[in-house]
C-alpha cells in the first residue's frame, strides 16, 4: 500500500467509502498501487493500466487504454469527448463498486494482457481548425507562431481545444492572451 495513497484517501470528502472499497479490490489484481496527478494510479510493469478519478457526480474507474478492451458489459463511458484512447467505469455508491467486482478485475485482467501484448491505440489524425484569434496573435506577437509549432502535437491540439471551445471570440482572446507566456516557455496548457 502506497502512504500517499493512504494520505490521499484518508483527506478526502467525497467518495471515500466507495475509493476503499475500489482500493481493495485493485490491490488483489497483479498492480501496483503509485499515486500520480495526485491520484491513485495502478500499473503493471511500470505502464499504467488504471486510475482512480473521483468526480463530483460519481467516482470513476479510468482504464488507460479502455479503447482497446472489449467490455461485453457494456458498462464502459467514454472519458470526454476528446479522448480516444480511455475509457472509464462509473460507481455512486459502494453496491455499485461491490455490483461490478467480478467485471473489474476480468477487465483489469484483460488490460494487463494488452499491455503486455504491446498493442497501442491508433489514434485518430483529425486535424483541428486553429482559431482566427490565435491566428491573428502569431501575426502579432512576436516569436509565439514558432513557440507553438515547436510544441508536441498533443499541446497544440489542447491549446487548440481549450481556446476553441470558447463561444465568443472576446473569450478566445482572453484565453489566448493569458496562456501566450506559457506558450512562450513552452509548456503544455496543464504543466505547472
Amino acid at each position: 500500500m502506497n502512504s500517499d495513497v493512504n494520505k490521499f484517501l484518508k483527506n478526502s470528502k467525497q467518495w471515500q467509502e466507495e475509493m476503499e472499497e475500489l482500493r481493495a479490490i485493485l490491490l488483489k489484481t497483479k498492480l501496483e498501487e503509485n499515486f500520480k496527478w495526485r491520484l491513485p494510479c495502478y500499473s503493471h510493469n511500470d505502464n499504467n493500466i488504471v486510475i482512480i478519478q473521483p468526480f463530483k457526480a460519481c467516482l470513476g474507474l479510468m482504464f488507460f487504454k479502455g479503447a482497446l478492451l472489449k467490455d461485453p458489459k457494456g458498462v464502459f463511458v467514454n472519458n470526454g469527448p476528446n479522448s480516444q484512447a480511455s475509457k472509464r467505469l462509473e460507481f455512486r455508491s459502494v453496491k455499485d463498486v461491490a455490483a461490478l467486482k467480478t467485471t473489474i478485475t476480468s477487465y483489469i485482467k484483460e488490460a494487463i494482457a494488452v499491455e503486455e501484448s504491446g498493442q497501442k491505440v491508433e489514434f485518430k489524425k483529425t486535424p483541428i481548425a486553429v482559431p482566427e484569434e490565435l491566428k491573428k496573435m502569431f501575426t502579432k506577437k512576436s516569436g509565439l507562431k514558432k513557440a507553438f509549432e515547436a510544441l508536441t502535437p498533443g499541446r497544440q491540439r489542447a491549446y487548440i481545444l481549450h481556446f476553441s471551445s470558447a463561444k465568443q471570440s472576446e473569450t478566445r482572446l482572453s484565453r489566448i492572451e493569458k496562456c501566450v507566456p506559457s506558450i512562450l516557455k513552452g509548456k503544455g496548457l496543464n504543466d505547472r
